[in-house]
């Protein structure tokens, strides 16, 4: 009897007609009529043949208590149940027969299971399929379509004739003639326009020329000669570049260094209000340009109006020794070979306006960085270097330059942090405190001729400058450089001029 209840409980009947009464449950109202009669029939099968098993284990337990033991529970509980007409099967297998035709039905089970999952997701694969299908149907009618309308159009377009294209070649042919015709008269007035500027300044050139020569005419033919004042010419009228009427000084014109006046000399008003009004421009585009670009990366507004002024200055130091350098080199050069009425300084000066565009402007900029790299007023941040304002710092010492050449040269006023406020060099800003008799910050220089001041710089004034005096005077480490940077001025300045422009390029 233990074996037979053994193997009853390894072959986990019960567990297994559990399992088929929870997959007929799911599927009752899914599978048809005949499924649900067989899976019924099944089940039937089933629980018979484990009636079977238990009945052989209860004959077996009944024959090892003996002829009377377990009689009164054979009366209480299996006759009653006996007497409602249940009718028990004997097994025609054995038992162990009978578990493995449980087990078999089990596995087909599980097949058919696996095989109608495969079933139900071929038709859902199928019936995508359909979709797509219909779907690429309906693009290729669509493109038939379009091809159909293409077809349309080209035929429409063929329909043009041979003699209309001809025309249209001709016509073609004839409008390019007629915009060389255009090109070359564009040229030529182009042409007579340089030659009417240069017939012009000859023309200035030699009627100044003979009012010299015309005064030294009647001078000599007079009988006794009067000993000649000191003359200053008429001022010409100069750009005012300041916002507001200054006093402007007399200035006294130098004595004639020549007889014979130069290019130089007789260009210098034109180029002295050019100068002026550049350098207004500076202030009002290039200043405000950099400084947007400046904020990106410095968020304190003082510090960034702080650099752009401190790099104008260094530019026109920078502009001035490249000048007084140059005008050496110049001089040197035309010292051998120089003849004429005019002196070598003119001459030079002269040579100097009309080849500006020999001004080696990326040597300044590299030194106007490297001063700036050093200068202890100045918090930058290391990631960024100071080329980003080098097309402000360009503008600047190409305007500087040009205005040493100037007869007297125009250059900066003098300033300095905490220094007395002028109204006639400096405006005040918009921020300022208009009580504060000292000056905080410049935002920008003053131009200066000599005493007399062209164009008013911008500054700030607060009453707390005394305190930002005092601040700057102590000791501050300056911002050195780091080896990248110094490694590559020091490339830069072992090239030549033209292999550092192309390189800047």
């Amino acid at each position: 009897m233990a074996d037979t209840l053994r193997r009853l409980t390894n072959t986990s009947s019960f567990s297994v007609l559990q399992d088929k009464l929870d997959s007929w449950n799911k599927d009752y109202h899914v599978i048809s009529c005949d499924q649900n009669l067989n899976r019924c029939c099944e089940l039937v099968e089933l629980t018979a043949k484990i009636q079977g098993q238990l009945f052989t284990i209860l004959n077996l337990a009944a024959a090892e208590g003996g002829h009377y033991a377990g009689v009164d529970t054979l009366k209480a509980r299996l006759l009653p149940w006996l007497g409602t007409c249940f009718s028990m099967a004997t097994p025609s297998v054995t038992v162990d027969t009978s578990l493995q035709l449980i087990q078999e039905s089990v596995e087909k089970d599980r097949m058919i299971r696996e095989l109608s999952a495969s079933h139900d997701n071929d038709i859902r694969k199928l019936s995508s399929t359909c979709l797509q299908l219909d779907s690429t149907r309906a693009e290729l009618a669509d493109a038939q379509k379009e091809l159909d309308q293409t077809k349309c159009k080209s035929a429409t377009t063929l329909l043009a004739t041979e003699d209309e294209i001809l025309q249209l070649k001709a016509d073609l042919r004839s409008a390019h003639e007629e915009v060389e015709i255009y090109k070359r008269k564009l040229e030529a007035l182009d042409d007579y326009e340089r030659q009417i500027r240069l017939l012009k300044d000859e023309v200035s050139y030699l009627s100044t020329e003979k009012a010299l020569l015309q005064e030294r005419l009647v001078q000599s033919r007079s009988p006794s000669p009067l000993p000649r004042l000191n003359r200053s010419p008429s001022p010409l009228p100069r750009l005012n570049c300041s916002p507001s009427p200054l006093p402007r000084l007399s200035r006294s014109s130098s004595p004639m260094r020549s007889q014979s006046p130069t290019r130089a000399q007789l260009t210098n008003s034109s180029r002295y209000a050019r100068l002026v009004s550049r350098f207004s421009d500076l202030y009002a585009e290039e200043r405000l340009e950099t400084q947007t670009l400046l904020q990106r990366y410095i968020v304190d507004l003082e510090m960034v109006q702080k650099i752009i002024f401190i790099a104008v200055v260094e530019s026109f130091k920078t502009a001035k020794l490249a000048y007084r350098q140059f005008k050496l080199r110049v001089r040197k050069s035309l010292s051998s070979s120089h003849f004429g009425l005019e002196s070598l300084e003119d001459a030079a000066v002269d040579y100097i306006v009309r080849n500006l565009d020999l001004y080696d402007v990326q040597t300044s900029i590299n030194d106007v960085i490297n001063t700036m790299n050093v200068n202890p007023r100045i918090s930058f941040p290391p990631e960024v270097d100071f080329t980003l304002i080098s097309a402000l710092i360009r503008e600047t010492c190409r305007v500087a330059f040009a205005m040493q050449t100037l007869d007297p040269p125009l250059d900066l006023a003098f300033a300095s942090d905490g220094e007395l406020h002028s109204e006639s060099k400096y405006r005040r800003s918009y921020d300022s405190e208009l009580s504060a008799p000292l000056v905080m910050y410049h935002l920008w220089p003053a131009l200066v001729e000599g005493d007399a001041v062209v164009v008013k710089g911008e500054a700030v004034t607060r009453r707390s400058a005394v305190w930002s005096r005092s601040r700057s005077v102590s000791p501050i480490r300056s911002r050195s450089l780091s080896p990248t940077r110094s490694l590559a001025f020091k490339s830069q300045r072992s090239l030549s001029p033209d292999r550092l422009r192309a390189s800047h390029l």
